[in-house]
């Protein structure tokens, strides 16, 4: 059923392609173009008069001169109609729907179920409960650690990472900052730092002491320093 919904939309979508084929015509000759030209010529000749935009020394000058090219278009010789090969467009029409297809074959998948947006919505406000749930019983199990353990400290990593991948930038902040209370770490105090500093829309004091602390107990090849050092620039 797919594939004849495909092959309809195509015939819908090349069927003015198709009908200019029907409706072509062969051209007319250069003289049948020019004496047409020339009467069209007149006829606007006779409207800017008529609407006052030309003189009548002018209009009759101008209807002379066009009369005189008329004439000597009619008297010339009939050159053969200039018509257009049929093949380019007979040829667009075999190989754009060929090409539409082997597109389709290639990433599309005609079998695959849809996907209502309905669905997507439940599935995805499912996932954020189940993230709540999980971000819960984490601080659950912080609680009942010693804050200045490892472990801990681990756990406040994970926690502001999770929370962080929720947008909750100001409590991935107070998680790294428990976590830095434990053991400094220039590059999570380089994270905690831009988190406070988009949680405050600009940087902070505390932001700027973390930045500065980061750059100074970093190694020199640490991808984020160009961040922090524009960072401190903004605070100056």
């Amino acid at each position: 059923m797919i594939w004849l919904a495909i092959a309809l939309l195509a015939a819908i979508a090349l069927a003015p392609l198709a009908l200019s084929l029907r409706r072509a015509a062969g051209a007319r000759s250069r003289r049948e173009a020019a004496i047409a030209l020339h009467r069209a010529q007149l006829a606007e000749l006779d409207r800017d008069l008529a609407d006052g935009r030309i003189a009548t020394a002018e209009h009759a000058s101008a209807v002379l001169e066009v009369q005189r090219r008329l004439l000597n278009a009619a008297g010339g010789a009939e050159d053969a109609p200039q018509t257009s090969s049929p093949s380019p467009i007979l040829i667009a029409l075999v190989l754009v729907p060929i090409g539409a297809f082997a597109l389709y074959v290639v990433g599309g998948n005609p079998n695959l179920p849809a996907a209502p947006l309905a669905e997507r919505i439940a599935a995805s406000q499912q996932r954020a409960e189940q993230e709540a749930a999980l971000i819960a019983q984490l601080r659950v199990r912080l609680a009942t650690l010693d804050p200045h353990s490892e472990q801990a400290r681990q756990g406040y990593v994970l926690l502001g990472n999770a929370e962080v991948s929720r947008g909750r930038l100001s409590a991935a902040a107070d998680a790294w900052r428990t976590a830095l209370a434990t053991r400094f770490d220039p590059t999570l105090a380089a994270e905690a730092a831009e988190a406070i500093s988009e949680t405050a829309g600009r940087v902070t004091d505390e932001a700027a002491g973390l930045f500065r602390r980061a750059l100074a107990e970093s190694p020199a090849d640490a991808p984020w320093r160009p961040m922090a050092q524009k960072r401190l620039s903004e605070a100056k």
